[in-house]
């Protein structure tokens, strides 16, 4: 055997060779279809800025305002969502500037938690429909959708209205508060409008998760707007899709009233194809506003840095952060478009749609080809290594030609790379900054192991689907949804800083978590609410946590302050003011550091911004009913007994008290009138909530008083 093994070991070099040149060719012709496209959208946008930039004015928010409200629904197809549905739903209510909207969550009868959790937002706002899937999940999405737009067609018949918009979204996506004016701006004229899909933020060191940035930023930057301008097609993102009433009637009638296709795991690809089959104007549609985000400084200590960006407006979440879950669901988007696409469409329409059906399916060989590369490369390099270092004495010519055609086909597929490089570089960082634009380079090798690992798994799933009959079923992601202005860290700092004081145990911590998804109550009431704490306590960790310094309250001081303090700005922010005897400045007590937004308008109001300091809820609570009482008969030893309105929904877990301090933000009780007429009428809460808690008022009001009359007697 050793007499061969050195022929063997030849004939493996030179088949080295020769499955290097066929991957450097199929790298080649792969680029240089990437690099039509490069080039086709520099030439687009030199072409607009020389013509269309100069010749029209850049649309602007007020356009939208002035457009009147259509109705617009929101579909959001929900299987095991329970984690982050009740969070998007409350964001994406208190984030839309928009009023004639309904929002449809559909739901499994097998999906319980799900189900209650979407119940309680039902409860809390009277535009969310609830839409129940008669069967267990999971099927597929598209399954779930066509029971949306039952519900959709239903609710129009029974209310006698008609949806000018059905607009598609997830339960992890983050809306800017102009989506749906901006929609209905373009509502009916065009007939599917997309709006670029981007990832949030992530930190430097959440390479998976980076690896969405840098792909959704190129590709809704630049590859969907060449496929507009050369196909007139759009492809629906699956969120961020707006869909005309014509759109949803014609593909409704086609397919008895199942406009979502359930033969695929990919019906927002796959409807995108279909409108363009029935000459239906879709777009990108690419509107700059402005995004206030917040930077964590690399170089600087960790210091965060707020920004203000100009971007298109965009459904932004977070994808995916680690290997498994990002490779399982770009196997379904894979597995969608690359395999139940061909099966269901074929290669149909112009050349230039069958181009860039081509390039929608191509990953099915080049996933696999770049990871083939690489292992080329290792496999180089240790050869040369063996051949330095004297372990390989044999003398064989390079593994790659130097000369000739090789070498040019070498050097094309390098000046190719390069180009690749920098249009990722660009891309990133022109959405996150240069250090992610670096950043993004290393995770294209991340990215491709990602879609090789992703690309394998569909090959196998239709393989066993076509072989064996296996379903091919929804194939559940776990989201993350993003805590409003870092709520959770601040809670988890406030709970570790009890714990080291011995004010409260770990088991007690972990319990007020627990409950506090539940409840949806401020974390450190929760704490005094079971007995695990004192209010004292509790002021004094929030003020040494914050940086403010504990004070008292008086009657008096409040009383003397009401006047020079505005009493909405108190009932809305749940803040004091009170006037210094001495030299009658004014300062303000709080149970917790005011947010940005209530600062502003405190600061809007008085012409600056008063000293802050931290006081306990109760006597937070005692001061706004000491405002409310004046002029009126009502005994302050009662009205301690009796809880306010927002402290009794939130008690209950029927309204956060974000939702509820969004919802009083722009508060004024002699424009407004009653705190609850005004929650009901924003939609906060509905009627028979209301009722319930003025009954329940009344209740423990009259207990109190009971009690009351027995002590005097």
């Amino acid at each position: 055997m050793s007499l061969y093994w050195p022929y063997l070991f030849a004939d493996y070099y030179r088949w080295l060779e020769y499955t290097a040149v066929a991957t450097a060719v199929i790298i080649l012709i792969s680029s240089l279809d990437d690099l039509f496209i490069d080039a086709r959208y520099w030439m687009r946008e030199i072409r607009r800025a020389l013509t269309v930039k100069r010749r029209y004015k850049p649309l602007r928010p007020e356009q939208l305002r002035d457009r009147p409200e259509q109705h617009i629904a929101i579909m959001i197809p929900a299987w095991l969502e329970y984690d982050v549905i009740a969070p998007m739903l409350e964001n994406m209510v208190r984030v839309i500037d928009y009023r004639s909207y309904t929002i449809f969550v559909g739901t499994y009868c097998n999906d319980a938690a799900t189900i209650r959790e979407v119940e309680r937002m039902r409860r809390r706002y009277k535009q969310l429909v609830r839409v129940e899937v008669p069967h267990d999940g999971p099927t597929c999405k598209a399954d779930c959708l066509n029971w949306i737009v039952q519900a959709i067609f239903a609710h129009e018949a029974r209310h006698n209205i008609s949806f000018a918009g059905v607009v598609l979204h997830d339960s992890e996506d983050v809306l800017h508060p102009l989506e749906l004016q901006f929609f209905n701006y373009l509502l009916p004229r065009k007939d599917l409008i997309q709006i670029p899909v981007g990832s949030l933020e992530r930190e430097w060191y959440e390479l998976v998760a980076g690896v969405y940035m840098d792909e959704f930023a190129e590709s809704h930057g630049k590859d969907i707007v060449v496929r507009e301008s050369l196909a007139k097609t759009v492809p629906s993102a699956g969120v961020g899709t707006c869909f005309s009433r014509r759109a949803l009637l014609t593909l409704a009638s086609e397919t008895d009233n199942q406009p979502f296709n359930t033969q695929t795991l990919t019906e927002d690809y796959d409807i995108g194809v279909r409108l363009a089959a029935h000459g239906m104007h879709s777009i990108l549609a690419r509107f700059p506003v402005e995004y206030r985000v917040k930077r964590t400084s690399w170089f600087k200590g960790h210091a965060v840095q707020e920004k203000t960006l100009q971007m298109p407006l965009s459904v932004r979440e977070f994808f995916p952060n680690t290997f498994r879950t990002s490779y399982r669901q770009k196997a379904r988007w894979s597995l969608g478009i690359c395999f139940q696409g061909w099966a269901y469409f074929g290669w149909h329409g112009s050349i230039v749609d069958r181009y860039f059906l081509l390039r929608d399916r191509k990953g099915a060989v080049t996933a696999f080809v770049a990871i083939f590369a690489y292992i080329l490369v290792a496999q180089y390099i240790l050869f040369q290594l063996a051949f330095t270092t004297g372990m390989l004495t044999m003398s064989y010519p390079p593994l790659i030609a130097t000369n000739g055609w090789i070498a040019v086909l070498l050097g094309l597929n390098g000046i190719a790379f390069i180009l690749r490089v920098t249009q990722r570089y660009y891309f990133t960082a022109r959405t996150f900054g240069w250090r992610h634009g670096i950043l993004s380079i290393p995770r294209m090798i991340i990215g491709n192991f990602v879609n090789f690992m992703a690309m394998a798994r569909a090959w196998k799933q239709y393989l066993s689907h076509l072989i064996f009959g296996t379903r091919l079923a929804w194939d559940k992601t776990m989201h993350d949804f993003p805590s409003g202005d870092g709520l959770v860290e601040e809670r988890a700092r406030l709970g570790e800083l009890l714990v080291s004081w011995q004010a409260i145990d770990q088991g007690h911590l972990q319990e007020a978590l627990d409950k506090q998804s539940e409840k949806k109550m401020p974390f450190g009431r929760i704490l005094v609410q079971e007995g695990w704490l004192t209010e004292e306590v509790l002021a004094e960790a929030i003020a040494f946590q914050s940086g403010l310094e504990i004070t008292s309250v008086s009657e008096a001081e409040i009383l003397a302050a009401k006047d020079a303090f505005p009493v909405d700005l108190s009932i809305r922010w749940r803040v004091l003011a009170m006037k210094d005897s001495a030299n009658g400045a004014i300062r303000l007590a709080a149970a917790a550091p005011l947010s940005e937004r209530a600062s502003e308008q405190i600061r809007k109001a008085l012409g600056h911004m008063p000293p802050l300091f931290i006081v306990r809820d109760r006597d937070i609570t005692a001061g706004l009913r000491l405002l409310a009482a004046q002029g009126k008969d009502n005994p302050q030893q009662l009205g301690e007994r009796v809880p306010l309105l927002g402290d009794l929904l939130s008690q209950r877990g029927d309204i956060s008290h974000e939702a509820f301090e969004e919802a009083m933000a722009n508060y004024s009780p002699d424009t407004d009138g009653p705190v609850g007429s005004y929650l009901v009428a924003q939609n906060a809460i509905d009627q028979n909530l209301l009722q319930w808690a003025l009954d329940e008022q009344r209740r423990l009001a009259e207990a109190a008083a009971n009690e009351l009359k027995g002590k005097a007697a």
